[in-house]
């Protein structure tokens, strides 16, 4: 079983949800995926980003409600953000 590492930025991506049930229903099933080393399902689109975000992995939760996570050869994933595309990638987004 994987240690799922939430970062700063993370955490207060969290707390923007924390009040949407179905979101954050949502998100716990996908790190759940992710704390057992389940592979995520084609219908989230799991894919490796470029840019800012190299090396990292992004799912689709639901619509564009985006999970951005760096899974090393470790122990541990470092959940990295969450949230919509224009607020993940959007012009002043913060890394």
């Amino acid at each position: 079983m994987k240690k799922l590492k939430p970062s700063t930025q993370y955490k207060k991506d969290v707390k923007r949800i924390r009040n949407n049930p179905r979101k954050v229903e949502a998100l716990l099933q996908i790190l759940r995926l992710l704390e057992n080393g389940i592979p995520i399902p084609e219908q989230y689109k799991p894919h490796t980003l470029l840019s800012d975000y190299a090396g990292c992995m992004e799912c689709h939760i639901q619509g564009d409600f985006l999970l951005i996570w760096f899974d090393p050869d470790s122990d541990n994933i470092d959940l990295i953000r969450l949230g919509s595309h224009s607020e993940l990638f959007g012009k002043g987004a913060k890394k």
